[in-house]
């Protein structure tokens, strides 16, 4: 996010590195986990509806076919936009507030939450769904993106539940979808943090997405585009390389009780790798 706003004019940051040593040495280790509220209320939510509503359309569209995961994927990404167009609202303002202070001489928002209801109390609804178009366009596709590698990369590697390495090819194929999903929609992940950012020093720069696009370019060239794009990529594979593989073994496993005859005890399962 920082990277992604940043006045080129001045910037704080030269690339993702310095920003991480930057931020550590002038607002200390917790620097780093500014904003972290939000994200940890929406996730377990925007998570279970991700999985939910795209393991029921794939049932729904009734065939287990490349464009039906696209699909499915794609109308997970689009309904979940509810809770995280929010959530990111208030982590991006979260983690723009103070930065460069060591101790915050002026703390606009306590958490997250408060965030949000000052936003609210401000703005009304319009405000807490600021960027909502944005998120929109980057997450449908990217969710279709998401599933659709997932499902590829976990049949072209063979991954079966007596697999003795379907937990490391489970990981691989998660973070592997991850990176494609970030790589897939990244430009307009730029624009929504801008329009989500715009306003907070009290100057509003752009009147929307069209003219975030044509003034970000026109500023700065088609490399505003990429900005932070390698923080995001390392953070992307292992976030989604623990996420898929969680869900998959948990489903390879309440599979597996499902089919154990009635009154019989469950089998004790001594590794991972014999899911």
């Amino acid at each position: 996010v920082r990277l992604q706003v940043q006045n080129v004019e001045k910037p704080l940051y030269r690339g993702t590195f310095h920003c991480f040593q930057s931020i550590i040495k002038q607002e200390s280790a917790f620097g780093l986990y500014k904003g972290i509220g939000s994200p940890m209320m929406g996730l377990t939510f925007i998570n279970a509806l991700v999985f939910g509503v795209q393991g029921n359309t794939l049932r729904a569209l009734g065939k287990d076919t490349p464009l039906n995961q696209f699909l499915a994927g794609s109308a997970a990404g689009a309904i979940q936009c509810v809770i995280c167009c929010p959530m990111e609202l208030a982590k991006t303002r979260m983690q723009l507030q103070g930065t460069g202070e060591y101790k915050l001489k002026t703390k606009n928002y306590k958490n997250s939450l408060d965030c949000l209801i000052k936003i609210y109390q401000k703005e009304g609804l319009r405000g807490i769904n600021r960027g909502m178009v944005s998120t929109f366009i980057r997450e449908t596709p990217s969710f279709g993106f998401y599933f659709l590698t997932y499902d590829c990369m976990t049949r072209y590697l063979g991954c079966e539940a007596e697999d003795s390495y379907v937990i490391p090819k489970l990981l691989f194929s998660g973070g592997m979808s991850g990176i494609v999903s970030w790589l897939s929609t990244y430009p307009m992940d730029v624009i929504k943090s801008r329009l989500q950012a715009d306003g907070v020093g009290g100057v509003t720069q752009y009147n929307g997405i069209l003219d975030c696009v044509r003034k970000s370019y026109h500023e700065e060239g088609w490399r505003v585009f990429t900005r932070g794009l390698t923080s995001t990529l390392l953070r992307a594979f292992p976030v989604n390389a623990a996420t898929f593989a969680t869900v998959t073994v948990f489903l390879m496993y309440m599979k597996t009780e499902d089919n154990l005859p009635e009154c019989e005890p469950a089998p004790v399962i001594h590794q991972p790798s014999s899911l």
